[in-house]
């Protein structure tokens, strides 16, 4: 009884004093109410982001720059980086061609990020490979797909931490994120990719580990895992499944078929840009060593939907 009293007089107190105008009072976070801060949203940031010539990347840079943040694209895209370059601006976006394969080209888009603009924000580890939809039967695999999956989606994003990791540590502050795949959560089934899927989820296991440690320097490291999205580079692999089909039937294929459809909505670039969006701002001050999955529900629901056998 006697907490019960002291809880409702607290709460009689707390009435009193937190209200609108008074000094504790916090308006909403969530209200659609504009302000200039809710428009830039990474304003004054800078980020690399590799892989950001095309497909998520190249979403995910134009979205960071319409926020306010300076952009460095690495990737070995040579002739989209420029023109993405060019359609973002060369006052808010530069280019530097980076194998992420190489922990020295990395390193040194790192290097520029901070030689350009003093400071880097956010590293956005996003550049990969994809899995081989066609592969030979498990017995009969050459693990050299296997050592080439892992130097890029794995090693690479290991490479990418730690020299985001040389820089901001030191100001105790930054956003790490990379991308990861539902592939890496749940098994695929029998065409999925044995080399493709260890590899994302190496990347979970590297985000879980490192988050613990970077904590404590104040900065963040967290996942996204996407669904299946018909990037430029997913319809190339698709085509091998689907020879004789245009680029706009698999594109079809993949939202239609491949994805959990929800509410009638298809899973783009730019939604798996949104959730990097988020990751990189100081809304998500508090959130570290999270996977953030982006796949429609894929994930949970793909057992209920498999056939019953008789």
């Amino acid at each position: 009884m006697f907490i019960r009293a002291l809880q409702l007089v607290l709460r009689e107190k707390r009435s009193r004093i937190i209200g609108p105008g008074s000094p504790g009072f916090a308006v909403n976070a969530f209200s659609s109410a504009p302000s200039s801060q809710s428009q830039q949203r990474l304003a004054g940031k800078v980020a690399v982001i590799t892989g950001g010539a095309s497909g998520i990347g190249k979403a995910t840079a134009a979205e960071f720059v319409r926020n306010g943040a300076k952009v460095v694209i690495a990737d070995i895209q040579d002739d989209l980086a420029h023109a993405a370059v060019a359609e973002l601006g060369p006052d808010a976006a530069c280019y530097t061609r980076c194998d992420v394969s190489d922990e020295a080209q990395i390193a040194a888009a790192v290097d520029l990020a901070v030689a350009r603009h003093g400071r880097l924000d956010v590293m956005f580890n996003n550049a990969g490979v994809g899995g081989r939809p066609l592969r030979p039967p498990l017995g009969a695999m050459d693990l050299a797909d296997f050592d080439r999956a892992m130097a890029i989606n794995a090693r690479g994003v290991m490479a990418g931490l730690k020299h985001a990791a040389r820089v901001m540590v030191p100001r105790r502050s930054g956003s790490v994120i990379c991308t990861a795949s539902v592939a890496g959560v749940v098994g695929m089934g029998p065409m999925a990719d044995p080399a493709y899927g260890a590899s994302k989820a190496a990347v979970l296991g590297l985000v879980r580990v490192v988050a613990a440690e970077m904590a404590r320097s104040g900065v963040r490291v967290n996942a996204i895992s996407p669904g299946a999205v018909p990037t430029p580079a997913a319809i190339r692999t698709f085509t091998t499944l689907l020879p004789g089909k245009s680029a706009e039937e698999i594109r079809r294929i993949i939202e239609e078929n491949v994805n959990m459809v929800v509410a009638g909505t298809v899973l783009e670039a730019e939604d798996i840009a949104k959730a990097a969006l988020y990751l990189a701002s100081d809304e998500a001050k508090y959130v570290s060593g999270h996977n953030l999955i982006v796949d429609g529900g894929f994930n949970v629901t793909r057992a209920a939907s498999r056939p019953t056998e008789s």
